[in-house]
């Protein structure tokens, strides 16, 4: 029988990273291009109301998804360090905590996001215009916060176990079915923002249903057993995922908090300007996405080669992802700075917006390194599952600097919106700093994992 648990402490690391790295990385560019078709056809249907309604929508959903995010990253490299460590044993155990750990979770922030939707909109300074859109928008993200957590945990578990090409098989089929229910929803029936929130969180319920069904079926081939008792809480499994979890979830909760308030300050500029905000916020996910995928395949391969003490493959893996991240980097900067007109006018044809966004120009070229170099730094940060790291990271990152950064261009120096666009991308430069010191150090050779620890 074909085991798809891969183990990465053999072979040479370049070939390997890459053959990991690839689906990832086709995995994001399909959330990239399935993410880009909401904000591309509300933009050019529904106009600078539709953008803005849009972008301040995905700001709140993403700001209540910061605990899938982070335990689904934590918990990928923790199973990653169970198989590494010869532990594979225990790893139906910490699943099946993960999983029942992030259902409450999602119930949780379902119900905090509902009541809370009017609140955090306003505190995003939504612009009149767009606030009914963006309402709508948020409230059916916020019922299909369930399918964005489900959907984070199982995919953790197919990465954690090597496996990355079938999440992009069903992220693939999601992307049709996205499209589809786009044109349906949002051309057919003119629904607006909510169309595409509706077409999001179907598409990302077939992924999970997709991927539940798989993991299920091919269980044996996990050397999984998932019996209804996995599903229970255990103790030490659960203190591990706090472990790591936590300061993972700081860190993405602290980022999107800062974001949120770059974005609050910079829609009060008025409707064009909170438009283009949706743009800058899309070309800033796309660089994203494509460094996560790095950065998840970096991490993966980082965290069960430290579990086995295989230390001399690290470097080799750090060099990797940092090569293709930053030729990425190229060029993304290449293309943006020469074809302004072409990038900008994917999302939207204001002219108005688009002229906004020339202002913008060496922001984006900051973003895309700075996403490039995060990659590298996160790869060895989250691998070694250090919590301190992350933790310190997270504040610096996502709260001294970005918004102390934020407020000094932009209200010291008088900026405006530019001044906090330019504290963003320059705050995310912060982890790449931090692990280039802990690389350099050489403590992440030196501390035990958590998946070491009697905790």
């Amino acid at each position: 029988m074909k085991k798809y648990t891969t183990d990465f402490t053999v072979g040479k690391v370049t070939p390997a990273l890459i053959k990991f790295a690839t689906p990832l990385f086709l995995t994001s560019l399909l959330q990239v291009f399935y993410s880009m078709v909401d904000m591309i056809i509300v933009g050019h249907t529904g106009g600078e109301v539709g953008l803005s309604a849009v972008a301040i929508g995905c700001d709140v959903t993403n700001l209540l998804a910061f605990v899938a995010m982070g335990f689904a990253a934590a918990g990928q490299v923790l199973i990653s360090q169970l198989i590494g460590s010869g532990k594979k044993n225990e790893v139906s155990g910490f699943i099946g905590t993960m999983c029942a750990f992030l259902t409450i979770s999602a119930v949780v922030f379902t119900v905090a996001g509902f009541f809370t939707r009017d609140l955090l909109l306003r505190l995003m300074n939504t612009p009149a215009e767009s606030y009914e859109e963006a309402l709508g928008y948020s409230t059916v993200c916020i019922f299909g916060m369930v399918f964005i957590y489900g959907y984070n945990a199982a995919s953790a578990i197919l990465r954690g176990m090597g496996d990355s090409k079938h999440p992009l098989l069903f992220i693939g089929i999601s992307s049709v079915v996205n499209i589809v229910l786009d044109l349906v929803f949002v051309i057919g029936l003119d629904s607006g923002a909510k169309g595409a929130a509706y077409a999001t969180v179907i598409s990302q319920a077939v992924s999970l249903i997709l991927c539940i069904i798989f993991i299920y079926v091919k269980r044996a081939s996990y050397d999984l057993e998932f019996k209804a008792r996995d599903f229970l809480i255990r103790k030490l499994h659960f203190a591990r995922l706090i472990g790591l979890g936590v300061p993972m979830a700081i860190k993405f909760a602290a980022i999107q908090t800062s974001r949120l308030f770059v974005n609050s300050f910079v829609n009060s500029f008025g409707l064009t300007v909170a438009a283009f905000s949706g743009v800058a916020n899309k070309l800033n996910s796309i660089s994203n996405l494509i460094s996560n995928a790095f950065n998840t395949a970096g991490s993966t391969i980082v965290a069960q080669n430290i579990g086995a003490k295989k230390y001399d493959r690290v470097p080799r893996i750090l060099y990797t992802v940092g090569g293709i991240t930053c030729t990425v980097a190229v060029i993304f900067t290449f293309t943006t700075l020469v074809f302004p007109d072409f990038v900008f006018g994917l999302f939207t044809s204001d002219r108005s917006v688009i002229e906004v966004g020339y202002t913008y120009l060496p922001v984006a070229v900051l973003i895309f390194f700075g996403s490039s170099l995060r990659a590298i730094a996160n790869a060895l940060i989250n691998g070694s599952g250090n919590t301190k790291i992350n933790f310190v990271t997270a504040i610096l990152d996502g709260i001294v600097l970005r918004i102390g950064l934020s407020l000094l261009f932009g209200i010291a120096m008088d900026m405006g919106a530019l001044g906090f666009w330019l504290g963003d991308a320059l705050a995310g430069f912060t982890p790449f700093v931090i692990g280039a010191v802990y690389y350099l150090t050489g403590r992440w050779k030196k501390e035990k994992t958590l998946v070491e620890s009697k905790l």
